[in-house]
């Protein structure tokens, strides 16, 4: 069943209480905007087509995706109907993202699938659509829609703590720098100026840094210009940056294991959500590896799902994957004896979610001496070359 391309438009409408009322709302045509519309109770007047590349259409977040499935965990585990539970998602989810609900609710009213309606909507990932359309085959939407629920819970989990492991770092050197600009904009030439006038030694260092500050006060304009077109340069070859970034963090010694364990954890999140809901294990090994982005991990994932669909038998290929810890593999390989995949997977998520943290808390009781230690330099180089002359001259002065 085909379905019309969603887009854009600016649109007029008339307010329950008398004025007019303008906005840009995406639907798939103008009749769907009026629908729309006539939900929040505005009767449309007129509309204009946006061109395709504008989309205002908002992402779904990992808070929206938790929102949906936990309401539809809920009720349909409790017998009431798809559509009926889509609508109560409807009232209860961000206004952002009402619209696209309403979208699925009238695909799955015209008869399509749950999946189909997510893939139609837009904003699901590969992997939620793929449980999706496998709890439809074993007729457990309601259990696939509570594992993804926790998935969602331990992703966000697993994403606060990168964001906070980036975080710490960002806010001390950003205070550093600020009080270094100020400092060397302000302090050093002045001081340094009034050290010359009084017949002062200057050191050569001394004098290159007031060189700087002067000139980045002077010609600050001429130095904003330069930072747009370098954070204009950073933009375009952004995917250069994430590549060498990527590089040089899975080489630091500390650095690496956390992002070893953060794409792990991931992987094997993905894993217990797409086994419980019936999905061969070779297909949740392709889908779960394009959710992770460490290149050795996935290049070994996607070997041992080729094996797999060669004949190959997973105690045998597992310790090819080298890239999991021994007792990670071990532990699959005993699972699979026993035939208690599922329960492998989801307690290795939990474990690589502990263990992550563990790996956090200790790479940021390392992080923080090494800060203190250059900000010391950035601010302390600072001081010095101011103290240097003003203990030089105090010297020749009491002599």
């Amino acid at each position: 069943m085909s379905r019309a391309v969603q887009r854009s438009f600016f649109y007029v409408s008339a307010k329950p209480g008398g004025g007019r009322s303008m906005g840009v709302k995406p639907a798939r045509s103008e009749r769907a905007l009026a629908e729309l519309l006539r939900r929040e109770r505005q009767v449309l007047l007129r509309t204009w087509a946006l061109p395709g590349w504008i989309s205002t259409e908002n992402p779904m977040k990992p808070k929206d995706h938790l929102s949906l499935n936990d309401q539809l965990a809920q009720l349909l585990s409790r017998g009431v109907p798809l559509v009926e539970s889509l609508e109560v998602v409807e009232s209860v989810i961000r206004p952002q993202q009402r619209p696209r609900i309403v979208r699925m609710r009238e695909v799955v009213s015209g008869g399509a699938g749950f999946a189909d309606a997510c893939r139609a909507a837009g904003g699901f990932d590969v992997v939620t659509i793929a449980v999706y359309r496998a709890a439809e085959r074993t007729g457990d939407l309601a259990g696939a829609a509570a594992q993804l629920s926790q998935t969602t819970k331990r992703q966000m989990k697993i994403s606060g703590k990168a964001a906070t492991l980036m975080m710490y770092p960002m806010i001390v050197l950003s205070i550093g720098l600020i009080a270094g600009i100020f400092m060397i904009t302000t302090i050093v030439p002045t001081i340094g100026e009034t050290l010359v006038d009084g017949g002062a030694t200057i050191p050569l260092f001394t004098k290159i840094l007031m060189a700087i500050g002067i000139f980045i006060r002077g010609d600050w304009l001429a130095l904003l210009a330069g930072l747009v077109l370098l954070a204009i340069a950073a933009i375009i070859g952004r995917r250069g940056l994430a590549v060498a970034f990527g590089k040089l963090s899975r080489s630091i010694p500390l650095l690496k294991d956390v992002i070893l364990t953060q794409e792990s954890a991931r992987f094997f999140t993905v894993m217990a959500a797409l086994s419980r809901s019936g999905v061969p294990i070779a297909d949740g090994i392709g889908i779960a590896s394009n959710a992770i982005n460490h290149p050795k991990l996935r290049m070994q994932f996607d070997r041992l799902r080729m094996k797999l669909v060669e004949g190959g038998v997973l105690p045998r290929l597992i310790d090819d994957v080298d890239a999991l810890p021994v007792a990670t593999r071990r532990l699959l390989i005993a699972a699979d004896r026993a035939g208690d995949l599922d329960s492998a997977f989801d307690s290795l998520a939990s474990d690589m979610g502990d263990a992550l943290e563990t790996k956090t808390e200790r790479l940021l009781s390392v992080l923080e001496p090494l800060l203190i230690v250059l900000l010391f330099l950035m601010i302390g180089s600072l001081v010095m070359s101011i103290m240097v002359p003003m203990i030089t001259m105090s010297t020749q002065v009491a002599v």
